[in-house]
């Protein structure tokens, strides 16, 4: 195939030109996206594991995992979002279901793999999709904001500049440390390259800082270049039945659903709201594909030995860079799946060389806030404790809660209620009730 022909087909499946970018522009974002969420590929291995799961097992469905589910992304959405094992959810897989409830990872893989189930069939009736478009069009534009806040502490905390402090819970941390220096580094090196307009100037920021790492000594070389894919037969299929029609089981896969649904919404309502894919009503056109490229991944996830799988707030630096299209979450998926056979070049990027491109995406994503209407106090407020408390809760899910009963009690309680949807009256009250009963 010539590269000419191989473009117009490029150009016909993905509307490159309809999306202002190019050929080079989504695979440098896809890149991009990648450096920024590859973490978990060392994380959620080294979470899971800790509940007796097999690290190598884990390792490889979580990149199989990202892989199909952003692959699915790609063709079938044709948006630049990438996909996997979410943060947060793999710690109430571990932390919560197995070590405080005290139910085997083979429960807690079973409870993910219902969820998926339920995922799907509500994405196929388009309940999901319903929920997305109930969210009123300022709070949607708080949610880009808050995951702005919130990605730049992940950033932050990564590098060790901010930390956990006993007294005040966070501080300022040891800024004389090899990883806060190189995160500093990689902030002025990235701010100078965006600065002078360099394409994939986060990719690049990331592969300087990492290379400046070597001689801090944060940056360790790999001994290896290229190793197979680890074994998934230890996690693999590894369902329990036995306990499923409990209570327990109820509540353990509710919780996975309503975190996964609110994280993934939150998530896809701030990072197309950055790349200015939402429409005059403030919707996603394409919602229900994108809805259903996660309910299929956390399904895969859950049958390859893995925790729920949904979009990521990272995403949001390939859109800084440039992504626009499905091009760029199918280069994300490719370099998913080169993880698995040279994890040890993937593996040496640390956490402080990406931590400069994230806290500089959530600076990119504070633009929506200049759109909020912040004279009407219905709407301010809520989009104020939106913002807020998706840092502060460490959850995009429990901002939107905050955000969507506040904005409920005060439009009903000022007389307005008939601004407010009766889906959004149904999800205000369900949130309420798992406060008190859960």
């Amino acid at each position: 195939m010539s590269a000419k022909t191989e473009n117009s087909f490029l150009e016909r499946k993905f509307k490159l030109r309809e999306n202002n970018t190019t050929v080079k522009t989504e695979i440098m974002a896809g890149i991009t996206t990648f450096m920024t969420m590859g973490y978990i590929l060392a994380v959620n291995p080294n979470m899971l594991s800790e509940v007796g799961m097999d690290w190598g097992g884990v390792f490889t469905a979580t990149a199989l995992s990202a892989f199909i589910a952003t692959m699915i992304m790609g063709l079938y959405a044709n948006y630049p979002f990438g996909l996997a094992p979410g943060m947060g959810l793999n710690a109430f897989f571990t932390y919560t279901v197995v070590m405080t409830m005290g139910y085997s990872w083979e429960f807690a893989l079973t409870a993910v793999f219902l969820e998926g189930i339920i995922f799907i069939l509500l994405s196929l009736v388009g309940f999901r999709e319903a929920i997305f478009s109930a969210i009123p069009v300022n709070l949607k534009k708080a949610v880009s904001v808050g995951i702005g806040l919130f990605i730049s502490l992940i950033g932050f905390i990564n590098s060790g500049i901010v930390a956990s402090n006993p007294a005040t819970i966070i501080s300022l941390g040891n800024l004389k440390s090899p990883e806060a220096i190189l995160t500093l580094i990689g902030l002025v090196v990235t701010g100078v390259l965006l600065a002078k307009n360099v394409k994939g100037a986060l990719l690049v920021g990331i592969l300087t800082t990492t290379f400046v790492g070597i001689p801090l000594g944060v940056t360790q070389m790999p001994t290896s270049l290229f190793q197979l894919p680890p074994s998934m037969q230890d996690v693999m299929f590894k369902f329990e039945w036995s306990n499923i029609f409990t209570g327990d089981m109820l509540i353990i896969v509710f919780t996975f659903l309503f975190v996964d649904v609110f994280d993934t919404i939150g998530t896809l309502i701030g990072v197309a709201s950055k790349a200015d894919m939402l429409d005059e009503n403030g919707d996603l056109p394409k919602v229900k594909q994108a809805l259903f490229a996660d309910a299929v991944g956390t399904l895969c996830g859950a049958c390859l030995g893995t925790s729920t799988v949904t979009t990521f707030v990272e995403s949001a630096s390939g859109v800084a860079d440039g992504g626009r299209t499905g091009l760029t979450a199918i280069s994300t998926a490719v370099m998913f799946f080169l993880a698995l056979f040279i994890s040890p070049i993937f593996g040496i990027i640390p956490s402080a060389a990406t931590a400069p491109a994230l806290i500089i995406v959530g600076s990119f994503m504070l633009s929506p806030i200049k759109d909020i209407n912040l004279d009407d106090y219905t709407e301010a407020i809520p989009a104020f404790l939106t913002i807020v408390m998706m840092p502060f809760a460490y959850s995009i899910a429990e901002g939107i809660v905050f955000g969507m009963v506040s904005y409920t009690l005060l439009k009903t309680i000022t007389g307005r209620y008939k601004e407010v949807t009766w889906i959004m009256y149904v999800l205000s009250i369900a949130f309420v009730l798992k406060t008190i009963f859960l």
